[in-house]
């Protein structure tokens, strides 16, 4: 095992959650976790489709049935741009202020928008304890609350709560009384689950189509009107995600960061100004 694998940890396990959180998470995004990251907030995404004011709202704009990619690439530049700048630099708060104007068309209830900012904190977590390399270490689960809260702060989202455990216990308590099954959530969770089988050459996209429903939970699969999958499917995914966290900790630590905007993406080879990101107005 390379001694020098937990470098970054012992580095993070010397800071201050509160006051270095925008350092923390820029480590543990572009250094530590950017691969586990990038698919739990997918699955983070596809819970807020749970919801059907959320996903009614959603499926209006028709932006994931008529450009599923752009809207996914929009969305996951605008995210990395203030977690990898930070969201008080010049990038972080142009990136957050377009946010922010693109919300404004639509009128969006505080509950939910608190809801959506909460799982970004903590379906990285959970899929960490399920497949992570090594376990987050407290200074990493608490940066990301307090980076998020501050984020959540200059998204204008209200009453969002003081402490981890707090935000935690919405999180849950919000699932159990909002997810419900919708004609809405389904078009939109089948548009997502589509876009990610069009990753994959065209003869994968139907076995791999089961695969996906491993990734979401009883009660997701349910709000989506999805079959649920084998348990001999779901023992199979789950013990291949938990190898290669077991394989990545013999590898050697990464020495350049890997964020989502640092290669072309698919919608943008060519490159992307921040302000053109998103719906285009409608005139």
């Amino acid at each position: 095992m390379h001694f020098y694998r937990y470098d970054n940890l012992r580095r993070i396990q010397q800071l201050d959650p509160i006051q270095d959180h925008c350092q923390i998470y820029h480590l543990m995004l572009g250094y530590e976790f950017p691969w586990d990251i990038t698919r739990a907030d997918e699955i983070a995404l596809m819970k807020t489709y749970c919801v059907p004011s959320i996903s009614k709202l959603l499926d209006k704009t028709g932006e994931f049935h008529k450009r599923p990619q752009k809207r996914y690439d929009d969305t996951a530049i605008i995210v990395v741009e203030f977690c990898k700048w930070g969201y008080d630099s010049e990038r972080g708060r142009e990136a957050i202020e377009h946010m922010n104007a693109i919300h404004s068309r639509f009128k969006i209830d505080n509950a939910d928008f608190l809801y959506v900012l909460s799982t970004f904190i903590y379906e990285p977590i959970r899929w960490n304890a399920r497949f992570g390399w090594r376990l987050m270490c407290e200074q990493e689960r608490l940066a990301s609350f307090y980076f998020w809260r501050e984020v959540g702060k200059r998204m204008h989202i209200e009453n969002i709560p003081e402490t981890y455990e707090e935000l935690e216990q919405y999180n849950l308590d919000y699932e159990r009384s909002h997810f419900q099954y919708s004609d809405t959530n389904r078009r939109v969770g089948e548009a997502t689950r589509d876009l990610f089988l069009s990753w994959f050459p065209k003869w994968m996209e139907s076995p791999l189509k089961p695969v996906v429903y491993t990734l979401l939970d009883d009660t997701m699969l349910d709000a989506f009107g999805f079959e649920h999958p084998s348990q001999l499917l779901c023992w199979g995914v789950e013990t291949t995600l938990k190898l290669r966290g077991h394989v990545l900790r013999f590898l050697p630590p990464r020495k350049q960061p890997n964020f989502f905007i640092d290669s072309p993406t698919r919608s943008y080879p060519s490159g992307y100004e921040i302000a053109n990101l998103g719906p285009a107005e409608k005139s």
